[in-house]
């Protein structure tokens, strides 16, 4: 099989690595089967989308909408270099998956209203599948409205006009959409579990997600919910793009 690759660009190794491991339980991959590139340390290498089954995009302490001028030399590279690499994977409508972070990525590329106008704190929201999304093969089998872990300053408030939305919840419109047949984004986190998102807690307390003397509360919070079902959208997108 043809690896996967993860774009990531979280700084602390400690979340880096937890990301990682959460693609790789969840998507059914073996460490050989998910590459992994960690934008934040350095340039994006050249990349052939032919070498790749499909392509995720991990969560960021980056918000693509903050003022230009408020971005670090690194954001602006990385933002520079993400949109290069769409400008390939949307025409060829090439696998890709971007989590939270895709959704501000790719629906910037997209022409989307990307702001903090429904912004949501770290915990788990119910969301409900749209009639485009019950019928996607990434959704096949989940039911009409799940639990999902989300945690984000940004979202789109207003859809790209060339994505088909798929999942809203009540205190944010867009929570999954489509481009073409195989470009995915979420705004919440499919990878996630409730260990993970209490190590992100306890990471980010002093990222501005929530105030950081409350952190102990919010991992509380995390571990009194059940969330079982966005990680098979995971699975299902590496069983339909996989490719030797």
């Amino acid at each position: 099989m043809k690896p996967f690759l993860l774009l990531a660009t979280r700084a602390e190794d400690f979340a880096a690595d937890a990301e990682y491991r959460s693609f790789l339980r969840y998507g059914g991959l073996a460490e050989g089967e998910l590459r992994r590139i960690r934008l934040e340390s350095g340039p994006m290498p050249e990349l052939e989308l032919a070498d790749y089954s499909g392509i995720f995009l991990g969560g960021s302490p980056f918000n693509s909408s903050d003022p230009e001028e408020s971005k670090s030399d690194v954001q602006v590279r990385v933002e520079h270099e993400l949109g290069g690499l769409l400008d390939r994977v949307v025409p060829e409508d090439f696998p890709f998956f971007g989590a939270c972070y895709g959704v501000g990525t790719l629906g910037r590329h997209q022409g989307a209203v990307v702001d903090t106008t429904y912004a949501e704190p770290i915990g788990a929201v119910e969301v409900t599948l749209t009639d485009d999304g019950a019928v996607d093969p990434l959704l096949a089998g989940l039911p009409p409205s799940f639990a999902a872990y989300v945690g984000h300053k940004e979202a789109c408030a207003a859809l790209p006009p060339s994505a088909v939305l798929l999942a809203s919840s009540a205190t944010c419109p867009v929570q999954m959409f489509r481009v073409g047949q195989n470009v995915y984004a979420t705004q919440f986190h499919p990878e996630l579990d409730v260990e993970a998102l209490v190590g992100r807690i306890s990471t980010y307390r002093h990222a501005g997600y929530f105030p950081p003397e409350q952190a102990d509360e919010y991992m509380a919070r995390a571990r009194a919910t059940t969330v079982d079902q966005p990680e098979a959208i995971l699975r299902a997108f590496v069983a339909r793009y996989a490719r030797s």
